[in-house]
């Protein structure tokens, strides 16, 4: 018999019908229909939590037309939605490998990814 997945919001133990996805690098998040599987970095959600998920200023939310429900996902629209932040990721990852990495030798102020070297200051 195949357990029934629950919302992941703390305290809600209604049936999940919606999964939510983000895609950190486009500040997007992505809820669709209720994933086949669950994901470890993806959040299962009631119909309440779906219907009133609200996002980060200057966020998106790609939503899933229409209502939410446990018979409604269908494999073309999973692929594409799967899809979707599957290319996300990987555009957020080939963004990283084009700054080359800092050299540990070089102190003139080198950026790698979010963070930068500082030079040392004088005398130290």
């Amino acid at each position: 018999m195949r357990s029934q997945r629950t919302c992941s919001r703390a305290g809600c133990q209604r049936p999940a019908v919606a999964t939510l996805t983000y895609a950190y690098a486009d500040s997007t998040a992505v809820l669709g229909p209720l994933a086949t599987a669950s994901e470890p970095h993806s959040y299962d959600l009631c119909e309440e939590h779906a219907v009133k998920l609200t996002v980060p200023r200057g966020w998106e939310v790609v939503r899933h037309e229409g209502e939410f429900g446990p018979d409604q996902t269908s494999e073309d629209d999973l692929t594409a939605l799967a899809e979707a932040v599957r290319e996300a990721g990987m555009a957020e990852r080939l963004d990283d490998r084009a700054d080359p990495p800092a050299d540990p030798a070089d102190r003139s102020g080198g950026r790698r990814g979010h963070l930068r070297a500082l030079p040392t200051p004088p005398g130290d």
